[in-house]
């Protein structure tokens, strides 16, 4: 039976991970700064400005409402299915000749996309578990990052037309494999904290989180906005190439074993994206420098991406509402791309729009770095074992004094112990479970008697102990 449960498991797991991959690659190709969408307005001689602006605020806002709309795993499966043949649907508006529907279709199918992608926590979630959601994480920005190149390589170099029917084939392909997944949570258990106990554990992680990603991603917002038209005349490449650094990134960190640290590969990235402005104010226009450029900012970004997507999979199982974290979580991305294409817009009709872009991009870079031990630090707290996460400064045989102080005053046997330790590395009861070779019952009768010998009602005031022990 368990056998089994595992192999349905896997089969959610492969069919949310395709359905949501094919419906966020045409998201990055048509309302999210899409290639496909700037072909059709542009073979309709229309603004590609503010109707890009107006699908990013209303991606923004689904986004952000997402986790107050969908608070349960059906109504996610409902969402996704609904938007799916809704902007199938929509996208035929877009066969025709343009109109005021375009503004007011797009702005809908930005909104449910954005409804979309805050849903997707529940299935992120409940099919995958802890310590593989950082692979989870990579297959779906490959996958989506394969499809858009696809999609690019059709609007730009054959008709925009018939990068908007692949398009259409990409939803209609998520909205039938929507229908065959399951609403239930394949046996993963959320821990269950109250949040009301110590909000600061539980919150200021994903405060600070949220404003490295908004930090980040202005830089994100300047490429769009100041970098990619300077080497417009070198679209044919870039339809084949941009997304190429980006996506072999992802391959080499999802297959680097998880006993290697990546947390230092943050900083590397952050050099990457220094690197590639002032590559990009230093160097003459050329094919090799876009090269350049492209390499390393699209690789840093792959870096990023990677980061803020699997920490925040990793965050899901402390809140009551995947929906409501991951969607507010990569909110700040889009808002970040705002805000950056703001300033970019503006700057890029000045004399000097590469040296303060530049300057800019690099004052952001080095807050970024300012930021980063925060993070870490605040992060370690409920993210211990998270590959992306320095391990703890304290030194070992400090790291086990608590354990054993534990021990002696507290009685606590080796068993409790063990699972104290896999409680504080973020496991579920399913994974302790399995790892110690004991039923969900009989581990659930030792977090019990854990409890009380530590006078303590929830895992979050466990975490503080030891937190409060090792400071």
């Amino acid at each position: 039976m368990f056998l089994l449960g595992l192999k349905e498991l896997n089969k959610q797991k492969l069919f949310s991970t395709l359905s949501f991959s094919l419906f966020f690659g045409w998201l990055l190709s048509f309302p999210f700064e899409g290639q496909v969408l700037s072909s059709l307005l542009e073979s309709q001689a229309l603004s590609y400005s503010f109707l890009n602006l107006a699908a990013l605020c209303a991606h923004f806002t689904g986004l952000i409402t997402g986790g107050f709309i969908i608070n349960k795993l059906p109504a996610a499966k409902t969402v996704l299915s609904l938007s799916a043949g809704l902007c199938l649907a929509g996208s035929i508006i877009f066969l025709f000749h343009s109109s005021w529907l375009w503004y007011l279709v797009l702005a809908v199918m930005a909104y449910t996309a954005g409804l979309v992608v805050a849903g997707w926590g529940f299935f992120f979630q409940a099919h995958t578990q802890k310590d593989d959601r950082l692979k989870t994480a990579a297959n779906v920005l490959i996958l989506s990052n394969i499809l858009m190149i696809l999609a690019n390589i059709l609007a730009i170099n054959f008709s925009a037309y018939i990068g908007l029917g692949f398009e259409m084939l990409l939803l209609l392909g998520s909205f039938f494999l929507s229908f065959r997944l399951q609403s239930y949570s394949g046996g993963n258990t959320r821990i269950s904290i109250p949040l009301t106990k110590y909000p600061r554990l539980a919150y200021k992680p994903l405060v600070i989180l949220s404003i490295f990603i908004v930090m980040i991603t202005i830089n994100s917002g300047l490429m769009y906005r100041v970098v990619n038209p300077v080497f417009a005349e070198y679209k044919f490449l870039a339809s084949y190439y941009w997304a190429v650094p980006y996506i072999v990134t992802l391959l080499i960190l999802r297959n680097l074993s998880i006993k290697i640290s990546k947390a230092y590969i943050l900083y590397v990235a952050m050099i990457m994206i220094g690197l590639s402005f002032l590559s990009f104010m230093l160097l003459q226009k050329s094919v090799a420098t876009y090269l350049l450029i492209d390499t390393l900012m699209l690789g840093a970004f792959g870096v990023c991406d990677l980061f803020f997507w699997s920490i925040l999979g990793n965050l899901l199982d402390y809140y009551r509402n995947p929906a409501l974290i991951f969607g507010m979580g990569l909110s700040m991305n889009v808002l970040g791309i705002i805000l950056g294409g703001f300033v970019g817009d503006y700057i890029f009709l000045t004399p000097y729009a590469i040296y303060y872009a530049v300057i800019l991009a690099l004052f952001v870079i080095f807050s970024v770095l300012i930021l980063l031990p925060v993070l870490q630090k605040q992060l370690r707290i409920l993210l211990q074992s998270h590959p992306f996460i320095f391990e703890s400064e304290v030194k070992a045989e400090e790291q086990k004094e608590p354990f054993t102080v534990f021990q002696d005053n507290k009685r606590l046997t080796g068993k409790e112990t063990e699972i104290v330790k896999l409680l504080r590395k973020g496991y579920t009861y399913k994974a302790i479970s399995e790892k110690l070779l004991i039923s969900e019952n009989t581990l659930k009768y030792h977090i019990k008697n854990i409890y009380q010998k530590l006078n303590i009602n929830s895992k979050m005031e466990l975490i503080k102990i030891f937190t409060d022990a090792n400071s």
